[in-house]
């Protein structure tokens, strides 16, 4: 059926679309919200000419905000499991889903500040008085959206599942979650303001109430790669510079041919045109034991100059590393188990992804060790081709896997952008 003739939504109360399921699920980490991050000036500087003059980015057009976008310094992420099996509930959380998104991204409250005074307002209320900070918001669609885990078609959708829309394998060395990874939805609130980007989950999971539970949720800060090349190269906990090689937004022939869905990868999923895909792993680093590592082990397990991030062939940030070049006793310059050999492009068929990840702190596990690592965020056209692959390869060969765990793993198709009076995904849906 075509877009204008979806079912209508069916009629929900103010209250009962509006009614929040616990504030404290979506605030699990009360720290990230104590402190005001702003941009960099010199980032700030260079921001788009679409940007808003108090830093609004628009939510409409023909691809989503947050990908592309120069990265902010926060991050939430959510990911929701639908509590419905009707599809008109899908169709209508995704049409007060988006007009959420686009007043929230503008720096305007969600819904009418006109509130009955002994009702609920609208608005959660946290971020009265703040800027929009940047803020982008980023929808995906998960595998389960289509089939369940028992295989069974809730929505309707099973036909339209892109091939590549599938459970990301079980890595080696994998030491998963359940419960904190996959999911129906995803939603990627990223702002300069941590309370910003608090304050968009916060409203978005308010707004699912009786439609759409919270499964889990990640808070990120420091930014550990850059979107575009007027953002300088960021540093992960390990203390070196991350994603220098990463996909740019200025670089358009690489992110068609790289980041973006064409309209003849898979004729089943035509509405996926334009989209991409996101790909998220929490990775858990043993802070401890790297600290205690000498600074030669690390650069050779990395590959790269700690101070200045340039290859250990030689060089600056962004040279070529030369994995044919040795050293005195025939030994590459560049080991052969280091991580920049293993994800380099040109050891990977030359394929590239657009990284949004983010540092990560959750306090300190049971025996006192701090709990932290990089909650990796990756954009590509599809991940059989573009993520798998390396992942395989680096699991089993990377040197840093020693240092690492991976802990949670998910998969998202992202649709292109919405048009104003519509609705994110909705090519889906006709």
């Amino acid at each position: 059926m075509s877009a204008a003739s979806e079912p209508p939504p069916r009629s929900v109360s103010r209250r009962g679309l509006l009614g929040f399921a616990g504030a404290g699920a979506a605030l699990t980490a009360a720290g990230f919200v104590g402190g005001r991050a702003t941009a960099e000036a010199s980032e700030a500087s260079q921001a788009p000419s679409a940007e808003g003059a108090a830093g609004a980015y628009p939510f409409y057009g023909e691809h989503q905000p947050g990908i592309v976008t120069p990265a902010q310094d926060r991050l939430h992420f959510a990911a929701f499991d639908l509590t419905t099996t009707a599809r008109e509930d899908l169709v209508a959380l995704l049409t007060v889903w988006t007009a959420a998104a686009a007043r929230m991204t503008a720096g305007q409250l969600v819904g009418d500040e006109a509130t009955a005074y002994d009702s609920p307002p609208d608005d959660t209320g946290e971020a009265i008085g703040l800027p929009p900070s940047r803020l982008t918001i980023t929808f995906g669609f998960g595998p389960s959206l289509f089939r369940d885990a028992q295989g069974r078609d809730r929505f309707g959708l099973a036909a339209r599942q892109p091939k590549a829309l599938a459970r990301l394998p079980h890595f080696p060395a994998d030491n998963l979650d359940p419960a904190r990874s996959d999911g129906d939805l995803c939603v990627q609130a990223c702002a300069d303001d941590p309370q910003v980007a608090v304050h968009a989950v916060r409203n978005l999971s308010r707004l699912a109430f009786g439609t759409a539970a919270l499964r889990w949720s990640q808070l990120g800060f420091g930014r550990t790669s850059s979107t575009s090349t007027a953002q300088a190269t960021p540093r992960n906990l390990f203390g070196f510079k991350d994603g220098t090689a990463n996909l740019k937004a200025e670089d358009s022939a690489a992110l068609t041919e790289h980041l973006w869905v064409g309209a003849q990868d898979d004729p089943a999923a035509g509405w996926l045109a334009g989209g991409s895909y996101l790909v998220a792993r929490r990775i858990a680093m043993t802070i401890e034991t790297w600290d205690r590592t000498s600074l030669r082990e690390q650069e050779t397990l990395v590959g790269r100059d700690r101070r200045e991030g340039a290859p250990l062939s030689g060089g600056t940030e962004f040279s070529e590393p030369d994995f044919a070049l040795t050293g005195r006793e025939g030994k590459p310059l560049m080991a052969l188990n280091s991580h920049v050999r293993l994800a380099h492009p040109s050891q990977n068929d030359g394929v590239q992804m657009l990284r949004r990840g983010y540092n990560y702190t959750d306090g300190n596990d049971a025996l006192g060790r701090l709990d932290a690592g990089l909650f990796f965020i990756a954009y590509v056209r599809d991940p059989r081709t573009h993520y798998i692959p390396m992942q395989t390869r680096m699991s089993r060969q990377d040197g840093l896997m020693e240092y690492l765990q991976h802990r949670a793993s998910a998969l998202f198709a992202v649709p292109p952008g919405a048009s104003e009076g519509g609705h994110i995904g909705q090519a889906l849906f006709a």
